[in-house]
């Protein structure tokens, strides 16, 4: 990001390249649409791009990155929320790079096609079960789980202090929880809907 701030294009390329699949990722765990969040992940970057004269290595830039994203993000959730638009579900993971779904149920390509269906199925529940979460709670648990990022980190993202952000994530934990048991125990889908009521 250094040599960014100093107008170097292939730097800021590589930021690009380094980070747009995570943040595409992310946003579309948020918005519900991949096609919307590469639109916001090209409006995070033409942010950083903005702001790199006044860029200071405060924090690691992946948090940097991140709070903007957050901040993308959150706007664009409001502008929704005011248009009362439509949206769509994100199932598949397209050409920028894994949904983080597949990340945490991967279904082997050698298993037999009823455990690849099993498998299948058991990422569509917790799909379901992520996306059941308030906005904030599924920030922290996307921003915990697929970036690896500190409560410390987290909270100068989410500008809450580390303690609010563990007790965050605390209360998703319970949530998911709440909603998973039914199917890992009798297979029941659970009913779920949004913002986290059950």
């Amino acid at each position: 990001m250094l040599e960014v701030r100093d107008d170097s294009a292939a730097a800021f390329e590589e930021l690009v390249l380094r980070y747009e699949n995570r943040l595409v990722a992310v946003m579309t765990h948020l918005v519900g649409s991949r096609d919307q969040a590469q639109d916001l992940a090209q409006e995070v970057f033409l942010r950083v791009y903005r702001a790199r004269k006044s860029y200071v290595p405060s924090a690691k830039f992946s948090t940097w990155l991140f709070t903007i994203a957050n901040n993308v993000a959150a706007n664009a959730l409001r502008t929704l929320a005011r248009r009362h638009e439509v949206k769509l579900d994100a199932r598949a993971s397209g050409p920028m790079g894994a949904n983080p779904m597949d990340v945490i149920v991967q279904a082997s390509s050698s298993q037999m096609p009823s455990r690849q269906l099993a498998k299948a199925e058991m990422r569509d529940i917790v799909r379901l079960a992520l996306e059941s979460l308030s906005e904030r709670q599924r920030m922290v648990v996307l921003l915990s789980k697929f970036e690896d990022m500190c409560y410390a980190d987290i909270a100068e993202v989410m500008e809450m202090t580390p303690k609010a952000v563990k007790s965050l994530i605390a209360r998703a934990r319970t949530h998911l929880r709440e909603v998973l048991e039914p199917y890992f125990e009798d297979g029941d889908h659970p009913a779920v809907k949004k913002n986290g009521e059950k």
